[in-house]
């Protein structure tokens, strides 16, 4: 069982007050051991209904909060984290698995999102337009959207909300918010730790735990809830476009990947496999940005295979909680088993195994993947078509700039993609090409706070980061006057 003095109410938060009803409960394992860390409410449609409705009462329309006192709001909760840090690492490290160094990183992540928007929200001060069309003194405000529902996934369980909540705080909408159930108890210890340091409204914020089709439901079906940002799969994502077009509600969604990784044959080939190691492994290979399938030129395909094998070869995999392991264990075993599948049917038809393990020699018992690197990946192979979501490398061998791109956009997704190449104007013509909101050229950095991240085709609407972010969170309002 886990122990923490920052999960002392293993509640609900609803209204400024842990609460939860009924008897129901969920387990929460350490994908490590396989041991049950603690069990947690499995909240009702009632708690729904009630977070939202503390929501209502906290939402001020007609006189938002003061942008100075949602300022304050961000850098406590920004200063809180960092004050936490280790602790709140160590909790995600438990229940998710991710080693220890890069879970406290995650929270520092995090806390780059409530720094950033403390800094910009001067952006939502109203303005009068230069303009007097139609003889009229035009202001323009920035109201909040109102009480909106926050979905998140489990593998940044600190880092996905951070995105949601700091733009929707900054925009003074109060939230539901609804963590995986994989991963609650990270959320929790946010909770305790704002509301142990932030003076907020009651109802500001609200943590609701359990069943998507019960939490799912209600922020679908509520009319008090105007908006909705998720993070997770495109089928689910496609589900509550379905499931709020009678509300009309507002959507932002950040789906899934099938991120390409070109390397061209001028390209700084260390560079590209230190980078790749460092994008690909995050989180156990288990992030929508990672690349997912590696195009490499022709001419350097064998150098550049090597060079990555000799880094995959030096790789530790074990239990993060020691801290000196590279990659963790896989979430639970459907996650597990996809891996392993995608593996099995690349080999069967035709790739060859680089570095890694055989499927047969793969554990049965324990959720550890070892880093794995396949070459002779083709179209037809399900690890070029879907998101893997694990530590699997399959290379693809390409000729030319065109078949680079014509094979990187050969997915639905357009998440996160990454060009390595000397050449800046093939990089800005490949970049230019790819249908991605995110292109990294000559890094496999993903997200930071003060850029805006979003999805291209089926990998969402909306943005999360930068400026961009923070206006997803507010309805623009005209109010011409006349004199």
């Amino acid at each position: 069982m886990i122990e923490s003095p920052l999960l002392k109410n293993l509640k609900g938060y609803i209204g400024g007050q842990w609460k939860a009803t009924g008897d129901n409960t969920f387990d929460v394992y350490n994908p490590a051991t396989g041991e049950v860390l603690t069990s947690v409410p499995s909240m009702p449609a009632e708690d729904v209904k009630a977070a939202i409705e503390a929501g209502k009462s906290a939402l001020k329309l007609t006189e938002p909060y003061a942008i100075e006192t949602r300022r304050q709001w961000l850098e406590g909760i920004r200063d809180a984290l960092k004050d936490n840090r280790e602790e709140i690492g160590r909790i995600l490290c438990l229940e998710h698995g991710k080693p220890l160094n890069e879970a406290q990183g995650e929270v520092d992540y995090a806390a780059g999102f409530f720094d950033y928007f403390s800094k910009t929200i001067g952006n939502l001060n109203s303005h009068t337009l230069e303009e007097k069309p139609r003889d009229c003194t035009w202001t323009i405000h920035y109201r909040p959207v109102g009480v909106v529902g926050l979905i998140t996934p489990w593998n940044f369980p600190i880092g996905m909300i951070a995105k949601k909540l700091s733009a929707a705080m900054a925009a003074g909408c109060p939230s539901v918010i609804k963590p995986a159930s994989e991963t609650p108890l990270t959320m929790i210890a946010m909770f305790t730790i704002i509301d142990e340091n932030v003076d907020l409204p009651e109802g500001m914020i609200n943590l609701v735990m359990g069943k998507a089709s019960v939490i799912g439901k209600e922020l679908c079906e509520n009319p008090d809830v105007p908006m909705l940002s998720f993070t997770g799969s495109t089928e689910v994502g496609r589900k509550l476009i379905v499931d709020t077009a009678e509300q009309v509600k507002k959507l932002a969604l950040e789906l899934g990947g099938n991120a390409p990784y070109i390397i061209f044959d001028d390209a700084d080939l260390d560079k590209a496999a230190d980078n790749l190691i460092g994008n690909k492994f995050r989180g156990g290979g288990q992030t929508c940005v990672c690349a997912n399938r590696i195009f490499v030129h022709e001419k350097v395909m064998d150098t550049f295979a090597q060079k990555l094998a000799d880094r995959v070869n030096k790789m530790t995999v074990g239990d993060g909680i020691n801290g000196d392991v590279d990659i963790g264990p896989l979430i639970n075993k459907a996650g597990f088993n996809k891996v392993k599948d995608h593996l099995e049917d690349a080999l069967k038809k035709g790739a060859t195994l680089v570095a890694g393990t055989k499927p047969d020699d793969l554990p049965t018992d324990k959720l550890f993947f070892p880093p794995t690197v396949v070459s002779g990946v083709k179209r037809d192979m399900a690890c070029f078509r879907e998101e893997t979501f694990g530590p699997l490398v399959p290379m693809v061998s390409f000729s030319s700039e065109e078949e680079a791109i014509e094979m990187g956009n050969d997915t639905e997704f357009g998440l996160a993609s990454y060009v390595f190449t000397a050449d800046e104007e093939c990089a800005q013509r490949v970049a230019g090409g790819l249908r991605f909101g995110h292109v990294g050229w000559n890094t496999g950095t993903g997200p930071a706070p003060e850029a805006p991240f979003g999805g291209m085709k089926a990998s969402g609407i909306g943005r999360e980061g930068g400026i961009e972010g923070l206006f997803e969170f507010v309805e623009p309002q005209s109010v011409p006057r006349a004199f």
